[in-house]
């Protein structure tokens, strides 16, 4: 298949994965089980997946595997950030692997903060993971948050960024996260779920190149969502649960796996400079500049790059 998503499939095993410290995980597999191992990882944290993530794999080649993170999606409680940080996730990976019996995937893609999951799994268990295929690649530095949430994004998307702000009282814009984090934390559903919302409008607005139906802004008050920002800025308050700047600075623990980086040349919500500097050290990577798209996997040249990318892993 040259280009697009596979056919839509069903996926034939459903399961749950209890963590021993309050979360059930949702998994399931699709495909073919005698394939080749693939992983998914869903980006937020907290956004779940989609029945259009299991399309990005040739099901004849591929044992297709999805989860949903901590708190994200069909997993539960929804929206808990209790025990909730990146390495509970890196140790849910490696015990879902376990308990599906398989000793190493052949392909972990991920995206956005999926794409840095799958490194700082790949960083801590090199000789599980055969290659990574990653699109607009996040690895938690509080200067790629900043420029989401502060100055960067700002510059290009004025009016969005100012109706998130505005959304808080004038004397708590100072740390815009820490603010959302209270409300989206406080207890109080009605005030959770506004700034929930306010929270994904912003965010759904800088997606794609070109804005499109298909990604409607119009009801953003849900458990969905709520789940969604809550997670988000428990992790981003807390600089993902990661040492600033650790996933490139061992990124030379990559150098046994190869990886293809699929990123939006128009990227506003993870700019190509972080792809950039990732592929720089990491020499077996190669790096796809998408020229026409932004960030969402639902651009026509982020899915051709994301679904070649998989067909060559499937030779592999």
């Amino acid at each position: 298949m040259a280009a697009g998503f596979y056919p839509p499939i069903e996926p034939y095993a459903i399961g749950s994965l209890e963590t021993g410290d309050g979360h059930v995980l949702y998994w399931e597999t699709c495909g073919n089980p005698e394939g080749k191992p693939a992983l998914f990882l869903h980006g937020g944290p907290g956004g779940g997946c989609s029945t259009d993530n299991r399309r990005l794999f040739d099901p004849e080649r591929y044992r297709i595997v999805l989860f949903d993170q901590r708190g994200a999606g069909r997993s539960r409680p929804l929206g808990s950030i209790a025990n909730n940080t990146t390495q509970h996730l890196i140790d849910d990976i490696e015990a879902l692997r376990a308990y599906l019996g398989i000793e190493r995937w052949h392909v972990a893609l991920g995206g956005s903060w999926g794409a840095t999951l799958a490194l700082a799994y790949a960083q801590a268990h090199p000789y599980r993971v055969k290659n990574l295929a990653l699109r607009g690649v996040f690895t938690g530095r509080q200067c790629e948050v900043d420029w989401l949430y502060g100055d960067g994004a700002r510059h290009v998307f004025p009016e969005a960024h100012a109706e998130f702000v505005n959304f808080l009282p004038k004397d708590e814009r100072g740390d815009i996260i820490a603010a959302y984090h209270r409300r989206l934390t406080c207890g109080e559903e009605a005030t959770e779920l506004s700034a929930a919302a306010a929270w994904c409008a912003y965010e759904a607005k800088l997606l794609l190149l070109i804005p499109r139906a298909v990604y409607p802004t119009g009801n953003m008050a849900t458990p969905q969502t709520r789940a969604l920002a809550r997670i988000e800025a428990h992790y981003f308050v807390n600089g993902c649960f990661l040492a600033d700047g650790q996933i490139l600075t061992r990124a030379h623990g990559l150098h046994g796996i190869p990886g293809i980086i699929v990123q939006g040349r128009y990227d506003a919500v993870t700019p190509p400079i972080t792809a950039w500097e990732l592929h720089e050290r990491w020499p077996v990577s190669h790096l796809k500049i998408v020229a026409d798209a932004g960030h969402a996997t639902i651009e026509p040249g982020i899915q051709k790059a994301l679904v070649e990318a998989t067909d060559y892993f499937a030779g592999f």
